[in-house]
């Protein structure tokens, strides 16, 4: 087994790599991809860095070999070095949580992919052409009542950060606006599909979302740093802090780590860890969460932008990279936190990428590059800036050291 780890924490000018240790691999590699560019992961880390991120960290999962690379700092505060195996709230990748669930639920015959969603749910939506299918794929047309909710970023978050939802007063929230779009229509985005899967899980079962997440997923898949703690706001063991960008840029970074999430609840509130988000999609495309006719049904996309390249299934997006290479798995945006957690489609190479910020939609897009990086080996930023000095003329030691056993 192959254990290459990389740690860059910023010391004065330069970047100091340190040895950090890794966890056994636990999947052949794609036969049909290169190896990852692990210049090419720290390459777009570090210009996420350059463009606000505190840190940033990425695990890939490739074969025997087990790549953790991270850069900045976990804690800015207390001027903690950031490495791969912290905790983070990963934000809307927890649809693809909610969704498995709720597909576990279809095998088990309690629902029905196109039956009117009103069949399950305590309170009946607006519309009764809304089907279980149509809030899984975002095509309900519900306004997304994060629109209004966030609309001034920081004020916003404070003014939710400690409080506490029910379903139907976030339900509430979305349909005081007319609707989108029509039901089964365009591709729409909107957090409330994921807010009325979760009141109907509940419903349907009469358990909470955190009984059902843990004993259908977390339990069997032994993902001991996941958890879903709503309405606590704390998070526990090793983690990264997270830090939300004003509105105003000139004004500094707010610590949002501390929140109950109660604003996504089931749309977004789950706490991981790299490596257990990479087990997690490794288990999805495998079928060892879902039974075959329900994992199709989740894996079958379509299209939502012009050239292809992205695309939505159920509760799980597909991209399209360069090498010709479709992935699946999620993207994920709350308060401190942007997440990029994706699989091949036979779960040999997996690969989970955070910053610990948000609010700020160019170190989004830079971060997405370390798909580019960890499925097609290429270096996105197309810059050789890891072997460039780092300010003042300090040559950069980036060279990842390498453990075989």
């Amino acid at each position: 087994m192959r254990i290459r780890n990389v740690s860059l924490a910023l010391a004065g000018s330069a970047m100091v790599a340190a040895l950090v240790t890794a966890s056994p691999a636990v999947a052949d590699a794609s036969p049909t991809l290169p190896d990852p560019s692990l210049t090419g992961v720290l390459a777009v880390q570090k210009q996420a860095m350059a463009a606000g991120a505190p840190g940033a960290l990425t695990r890939i999962d490739s074969g025997t070999t087990v790549h953790k690379l991270s850069m900045g700092k976990a804690d800015r505060a207390a001027g903690t070095v950031m490495d791969a195996d912290r905790r983070f709230r990963v934000g809307s990748v927890s649809k693809s949580f909610t969704t498995v669930v709720l597909m576990q639920l279809v095998a088990e015959g309690r629902l029905d992919l196109d039956a009117p969603a009103n069949d399950y749910l305590p309170r009946a939506l607006p519309d009764d052409r809304i089907t279980v299918r149509h809030l899984l794929s975002h095509r309900s047309g519900l306004w997304d009542y994060t629109n209004d909710m966030f609309y001034h970023t920081v004020p916003g978050f404070e003014s939710v950060r400690n409080k506490v939802f029910t379903y139907q007063e976030l339900i509430d929230l979305s349909t005081a606006h007319a609707p989108a779009n029509e039901p089964g229509a365009a591709y729409s985005y909107s957090n409330t599909n994921f807010v009325v899967l979760g009141q109907m899980i509940e419903h349907i079962t009469g358990l909470p979302m955190a009984t059902q997440y843990e004993q259908r997923i977390f339990k069997p898949l032994g993902l001991r740093n996941t958890s879903y703690v709503h309405p606590r706001t704390t998070l526990t063991g090793s983690y990264a802090r997270g830090y939300v960008r004003d509105d105003d840029t000139t004004l500094p970074l707010v610590d949002s780590t501390e929140q109950t999430v109660s604003w996504a609840q089931s749309a977004g509130a789950v706490i991981s860890s790299s490596s257990d988000l990479n087990r997690f999609f490794a288990a999805v495309v495998t079928g060892k969460l879902l039974a075959p006719e329900e994992l199709r049904e989740m894996m079958s996309m379509v299209p939502v932008n012009a050239d292809g390249t992205q695309s939505y299934g159920l509760g799980l997006r597909g991209r399209e990279l360069s090498c010709g290479v479709t992935v699946y798995g999620h993207t994920g945006t709350v308060q401190g936190y942007y997440t990029y957690a994706f699989t091949t489609a036979d779960g040999k190479r997996r690969m989970t990428s955070m910053a610990n910020t948000s609010n700020n939609g160019t170190v989004n897009s830079i971060l997405g590059g370390t798909l580019e990086a960890a499925f097609c080996g290429t270096d996105p930023t197309r810059a050789s800036a890891l072997t460039r000095s780092a300010g003042g003329g300090v040559t950069e030691d980036i060279a990842p050291q390498v453990v075989r056993h």
